[in-house]
């Protein structure tokens, strides 16, 4: 099976990126700092920090194919202070962690579609790692959108919220919402290097969309397992939503997501949607 992911150029960016992110100030290099020519720490002193020898970073940089033990990967992560989303991610790349060889889920357990009803009146629905919608319940369809009135091709959340012409006005903090489902996104997509579908979907999304492209080369990672949203409802105008999300044990490719409301005002809302 081709592999849809180049995880050593992959690799070579995200350090590079990580290394330059960081403030020479935060290690006591400040009186060195005159010298610089390029932002954040030199290889040298990633690899003094790493206990990895400085040739060892250049190859590892410059995308030469090697394949870092798991110990090296720990003492980068550590070196580069990268967060626990981000240091899964660097073990994904190093394929350091057993490869995620299930098939992408795309018809919901029928449990969790039990589930997702039951949860009514709290709006919920059941995704995907691609962000597919794969079931919903009538709450979250009127908060957000009927997406029975979608093909089944269209029923994604990165899509609606980057292509669908009303979903794009639809977060009053838009470029949040989109830079954190990038970013979980991109976990995703290194920890299912083979999918081929969502290798597309991305391609997609970086030939028709400039702010994906853009975030996207940013390289943030980060699971957003849970958080808050504010929307713009054209029927009963701003809600803030606090959203769960929750990972079956039984059926790890599936996410149930619940949204509550964030105060009184914003429950008055859905009770109105709920209502009508």
């Amino acid at each position: 099976m081709t592999r849809t992911v180049d995880t050593t150029q992959e690799l070579a960016a995200f350090l590079r990126i990580r290394r330059e992110r960081l403030d020479p100030n935060d290690f006591g290099l400040l009186s060195r700092r005159q010298s610089r020519r390029t932002p954040g720490l030199r290889r040298e002193e990633v690899a003094e920090l790493a206990g990895i020898s400085i040739d060892y970073i250049v190859r590892l940089e410059q995308g030469r194919g090697l394949r870092p033990s798991a110990d090296v990967v720990e003492a980068l992560a550590e070196a580069l202070r990268l967060a626990p989303d981000e240091r899964v991610y660097l073990f994904d790349l190093a394929r350091q962690r057993l490869p995620n060889t299930g098939n992408p889920a795309t018809t919901v357990a029928p449990a969790l579609a039990r589930l997702v009803a039951d949860l009514s009146p709290l709006p919920a629905m059941v995704l995907n790692h691609r962000y597919d919608i794969l079931s919903w319940n009538a709450e979250i369809a009127r908060l957000l959108m009927d997406f029975d009135t979608l093909p089944p091709s269209r029923r994604n959340l990165m899509w609606l919220c980057l292509m669908h012409p009303e979903a794009r006005e639809f977060y009053a903090d838009r470029e949040r919402v989109v830079r954190e489902g990038i970013a979980h996104l991109r976990a995703a997509w290194a920890a299912h290097p083979e999918d081929q579908v969502l290798a597309g979907r991305i391609a997609e999304f970086m030939t028709q969309d400039e702010e994906f492209a853009r975030l996207w080369a940013e390289r943030d990672v980060k699971l957003n397992a849970r958080g808050h949203k504010l929307m713009r409802h054209p029927a009963v105008g701003e809600i803030a939503v606090h959203f769960e999300v929750l990972m079956p044990l039984q059926d790890q490719d599936q996410q149930l997501v619940i949204y509550r409301a964030a105060d009184d005002e914003s429950q008055s809302a859905l009770d109105r949607l709920r209502a009508g």
